[in-house]
């Protein structure tokens, strides 16, 4: 059986949690450790943290943040941000994380996932992909990936860079859609689709979530733009976990909810 996990989200600046829409307009939304202790407490299986600001201060912040939350809790933590060499990688480590994401500089230097895979293992190194469409009007769907938290489109198309980063040693991939980031409009499923497709690690899928339709769908299944999605849903199967932000930071749902909506559609948790 294929358990499923729901991963609440922290974006981290200067301390605090905060959220915005498509990387931009950001809001402050609380305390991380007592959000991440009550996220906790309501089930969630897996923890993101993602130092936004990305300097040494706001990461030296957030692993203040790490030690304390990994004090008073049990679940897995994954550090994402500023994270650039392997003595980054030893310290986040060193402070609780379970794994850690890199984005921009795996982008600037492929080889250092490599490095991260050989020094802790491929579960402990986790691929974020900032992804963008940038295909036209009527033409073949078509991503690339950005860097610089989204700023900076790097030209490289976004499937094959995650089929090169499994290669170099990428455990787990999360799926960032810049198009959906923030918007609750609903994941990017054949963005997802596509990279369920392209590789065989565990995909988690981000950016978008705005109803608890969405998330059960996006683990259950991913849209064929071939067909139908309302009505016949690709075999294939979804992502393996959900990551949520606004929906759970501004109190329209709880991790509770979402998997009792999931599993009522047939998705699995662990108990």
């Amino acid at each position: 059986m294929s358990f499923k996990r729901i991963i609440p989200c922290l974006d981290v600046d200067d301390g605090r949690v905060v959220k915005g829409v498509k990387f931009e307009g950001i809001k402050d939304v609380g305390d991380p450790v007592e959000l991440a202790k009550k996220y906790c407490a309501d089930g969630a299986d897996e923890l993101a943290f993602l130092d936004i600001g990305a300097t040494a201060k706001s990461r030296a912040t957030l692993f203040d943040v790490i030690k304390k939350v990994a004090a008073e809790i049990s679940i897995p933590l994954c550090i994402g941000g500023g994270i650039r060499t392997i003595d980054d990688m030893r310290e986040a480590i060193n402070c609780g994380a379970s794994k850690v994401s890199v984005c921009s500089s795996a982008l600037a230097r492929p080889e250092l996932l490599r490095e991260m895979a050989d020094a802790y293992g491929s579960k402990s190194v986790m691929l974020a992909i900032d992804a963008k469409r940038v295909s036209g009007a009527g033409e073949k769907p078509r991503w690339n990936a950005f860097s610089a938290g989204g700023k900076t489109d790097t030209g490289i198309d976004a499937i094959e860079w995650v089929v090169k980063a499994v290669e170099l040693g990428a455990g787990e991939i999360m799926v960032n859609s810049i198009d959906a980031d923030g918007t609750e409009a609903g994941y990017d499923l054949e963005l997802n689709r596509q990279i369920i497709n392209a590789v065989s690690v565990p995909i988690i899928a981000s950016g978008g979530a705005g109803t608890l339709e969405q998330i059960a769908n996006i683990l259950l299944t991913t849209a064929n733009p071939e067909m139908d999605s309302s009505v016949s849903p690709n075999i294939a199967p979804g992502a393996d976990a959900a990551l949520v932000a606004s929906l759970l930071h501004f109190g329209k749902t709880t991790v509770t909810e979402i998997k009792k909506y999931a599993q009522g559609k047939g998705v699995s948790f662990r108990s």
